[in-house]
């Protein structure tokens, strides 16, 4: 019986050491680790382990980061091992039922009324951890420290790391998660990561393999607790190993998926590497929960469609609608944070952009002007032109005219010059504020700021002498011209466009101004190929003789196609019902095929470019007309010669009026 009973110890010590040096002696965490999916270790084994050899309890593995004590080798963890005492564990726990709560009523109660992190290792110290209150008592040591400020967090934090209670319960914590359910282990693993346990951890590390063992276990809190673990932490060959196993599992799993929160979640973790197929597939998942959306499940899914970059218009539109509902009870950083997502969308939604200009209008005194500027500076990117916005905007400058950082100025300056907005009444003494500012800042201004100072201005065609005197300086321009691993083709436009507005705008400047450096040769325009259906439509409309295309104007602006009407031509089109015309000079109509990007989104209004072409071209005697070409790519040959003719003659004709009534 005695050798029986040896061979029997010797057996099972053998089948523990191969199953302990397998799965649990120290790792390197950039170890790949495949994601298992066996079942659980049989029950009884699990019990005959614990109990029969104590002696071998997984007691001896400190808790040490990568690069400490982790060099050193397991059998000599394993030689030491008598050194160490075998757990106990609370009498008449069911260790076979995950997830049960088998923490003492008095100790819960105690846990609820700790106040900080610290306070909660105190208390775990005068208790026997289990699995169940390893995983609370961590959590709870996360929620003491959600309200504080980001400084208080801090300095808890570097109290928690200094405890000696937080290194016995972060050693609990790793040999409790073989036997944690599948909820604690992903709130365990989520308050270690919150808590500034480092991710090299061997702490860290275990409970990950761990959670690679048990996946197919997990259900839906769990997984949407992980994958929320998994986006805090940096890549490295464990954390890749369990995004992967935990896409291919939510993969199988999404169209089942009943939580909006999960769902996002599972979006967000397969992200802008999923296939197009499942980006659709989820698309519809997301668009048959949408009924369950609640205020914040609209707000995460527009995040979550930016990082995927899945440009749903009708999620897109059922988010703008809920989020609009409450823009007046949103933080700044939201609101910057839902723009910007609308941007990298590269989705507009003209009802929703009001909504929020005309919270600011109306809330205006309750916001500085650094956050203003940066609302201001994501409507220009999105092409939005918020009218009211601008013009109370204005109406503060002019009041406070010397409020503003040179940063800010810059911005101003760029946002109002984009957008082309129209300060009507308020425009001079607007822009003589702005100088007035732009002039203090000349001393410290870079060369840089300057000239995209100087070329905002001259956008809104204001040139003020001290600004440009500024620039024109030898020292300046050689500063611009010979920057030391940058091309100065960036430069050199906006200087000939500069040369180009005072040509051709003539405002009255000092005769001591020094002229502007001129590079017409060695510029190219920014354009693409004429459209050919526009040009054959032209051609059967005025004939080949009074077309011309691709025409380039000073060097500067395209121009798509140029219509040149003759005093002799009294009819330019033999199958319009009404002759035109022409003025006893020869007319050129300037052709303009304008993107819906030149234009401020939801209005024709041009936005600053087109707008200096079409006020330069009229200076050259131009009749500029702007041609929707994406509209016309889905007309019909005839419609296309009904609408080109109503542009063209139309425009003819009452810029013929205008001249007559000059005359009279």
């Amino acid at each position: 019986m005695n050798v029986l009973k040896k061979g029997e110890k010797m057996l099972t010590r053998t089948i523990f050491l191969s199953r302990f040096i397998s799965l649990w002696k120290p790792c390197s965490p950039h170890s790949q680790i495949k994601p298992a999916t066996h079942a659980c270790r049989d029950n009884c084994t699990r019990y005959c382990l614990q109990h029969k050899l104590q002696g071998h309890a997984l007691t001896n593995v400190r808790q040490f980061c990568q690069g400490e004590a982790q060099a050193s080798s397991f059998n000599e963890h394993v030689n030491n091992q008598s050194r160490f005492q075998a757990p106990t564990f609370i009498a008449g726990r069911n260790r076979d039922t995950p997830g049960e709560a088998d923490v003492s009523v008095p100790f819960h109660t105690k846990l609820q009324e700790c106040l900080l992190p610290c306070d909660v290792l105190d208390l775990v110290d005068r208790y026997t951890p289990t699995h169940r209150l390893v995983s609370i008592s961590m959590t709870r040591m996360w929620n003491t420290t959600k309200k504080m400020s980001r400084e208080e967090r801090s300095c808890e934090l570097k109290l928690v790391s200094e405890h000696p209670a937080f290194e016995r319960l972060c050693h609990r914590a790793r040999m409790e998660a073989p036997h944690m359910a599948s909820t604690d282990l992903s709130y365990t693993l989520l308050a270690l990561i919150k808590l500034g346990v480092s991710q090299r951890s061997l702490v860290v590390q275990t409970v990950l393999r761990v959670v690679q063992e048990r996946l197919n276990q997990f259900d839906e809190k769990s997984i949407s607790i992980l994958a929320t673990c998994l986006e805090e932490l940096d890549s490295d060959k464990n954390t890749d190993a369990l995004k992967q196993g935990l896409k291919l599992l939510l993969e199988d799993r999404f169209p089942a998926i009943q939580n909006v929160m999960l769902l996002q979640t599972t979006m967000r973790l397969l992200g802008k590497n999923a296939s197009p197929a499942l980006k659709k597939k989820l698309e519809a998942k997301a668009l048959s929960m949408v009924e369950k959306f609640t205020q914040a499940n609209a707000e995460y899914m527009l995040t979550t469609l930016a990082i995927m970059h899945l440009n749903s218009k009708p999620l897109l539109d059922f988010c703008s609608r809920k989020l609009a509902e409450k823009v007046h009870s949103v933080p700044f950083t939201k609101l910057i944070v839902w723009l910007k997502s609308y941007r990298e969308l590269g989705y507009r939604n003209f009802f929703f952009f009001s909504s929020i200009s005309d919270y600011l209008v109306n809330t205006l005194n309750m916001w500085t002007n650094k956050e203003v500027i940066l609302l201001l500076l994501e409507f220009e990117g999105l092409g939005f032109c918020p009218v009211s916005l601008l013009d109370a905007f204005a109406e503060r400058l002019i009041q406070n005219p010397d409020s503003l950082a040179l940063r800010d100025l810059l911005s101003i300056l760029k946002t109002y010059s984009s957008l082309n907005h129209d300060l009507k009444g308020n425009r001079q003494e607007f822009l003589a504020n702005v100088t007035h500012m732009l002039e203090s800042y000349l001393p410290d201004m870079s060369s840089g700021d300057l000239l995209k100072a100087v070329s905002c201005l001259s956008v809104l065609d204001h040139f003020p002498h001290a600004p440009l005197q500024e620039l024109l300086q030898d020292q300046r321009l050689e500063e611009l011209l010979h920057r030391d691993g940058q091309s100065s083709t960036g430069v050199e436009r906006k200087l000939h466009m500069l040369s180009l507005c005072l040509r051709l705008d003539g405002p009255a400047l000092p005769p001591s101004l020094a002229p502007v450096p001129d590079f017409p040769s060695i510029l190219s325009p920014h354009h693409g190929p004429v459209n050919l259906g526009l040009l054959n439509t032209l051609r059967s409309l005025v004939g080949d003789a009074a077309l011309q295309d691709s025409v380039l104007v000073e060097g500067m602006h395209f121009i798509d196609c140029v219509i040149t009407l003759s005093p002799e031509a009294e009819d330019v089109c033999s199958h319009s019902e009404k002759c035109f015309k022409t003025s006893e000079k020869p007319q050129r109509i300037a052709l303009l095929c304008a993107p819906p990007l030149s234009f401020c989104f939801g209005t024709t209004r041009p936005r600053g470019s087109l707008a200096l072409k079409i006020r330069h071209l009229k200076i050259l005697g131009y009749e500029p007309v702007l041609v929707p070409i994406h509209e016309l790519e889905t007309h019909t040959d005839q419609d296309r010669v009904k609408v080109l003719k109503a542009l063209i003659f139309s425009h003819q004709e009452s810029s013929r009026t205008e001249d007559q009534m000059k005359v009279d």
